[in-house]
């Protein structure tokens, strides 16, 4: 099986030499950050970080020290929901173009955010944040675990 050729407008010489000796051990590396989105309306916070193909087990949400929302995905070759059967087979790649990817980012919250009620959950490859609102800014900072559902 032979995959159709793509073409981003860049043909390099790594490219070249992939092509002729059919070797893929000089892939192209690409890295980027997953796109996030930050809403505010008269009761809460949302944050949605786009990561198609992640799963809930990927993400960490968590409270740091300081107060401060992070984020974190990490994403290896594999898969949250893979068969039984798959994993007991070993598998000899063809073409290997998914990679590990980390990500880490840290939000600072603003004072009427309720760090008590902070919940998670991914749906269709987006991680969906949601900070409600307090009408008293908060007295200390907690560290606190959000649960990803």
């Amino acid at each position: 099986m032979l995959p159709a050729r793509r073409f981003n407008g860049q043909y390099g010489l790594t490219d070249f030499f992939n092509d002729f000796f059919e070797n893929r051990s000089l892939e192209k590396v690409e890295f980027t950050t997953p796109a996030i989105n930050v809403k505010e309306n008269d009761t809460e916070y949302k944050i949605e970080v786009a990561a198609p193909g992640a799963c809930k087990d990927d993400f960490k949400v968590h409270l740091n020290k300081d107060g401060n929302l992070v984020i974190e995905m990490e994403k290896q070759d594999k898969c949250c929901c893979k068969d039984k059967e798959e994993e007991k087979k070993e598998c000899k790649y063809l073409r290997k173009e998914f990679s590990y990817s980390k990500f880490t980012q840290t939000l600072l919250l603003p004072d009427n955010a309720d760090r008590e009620n902070i919940d998670a959950q991914v749906l269709n490859g987006i991680l969906k944040v949601r900070i409600p609102k307090m009408e008293k800014p908060r007295q200390e900072d907690q560290k606190k675990v959000i649960e990803v559902k």
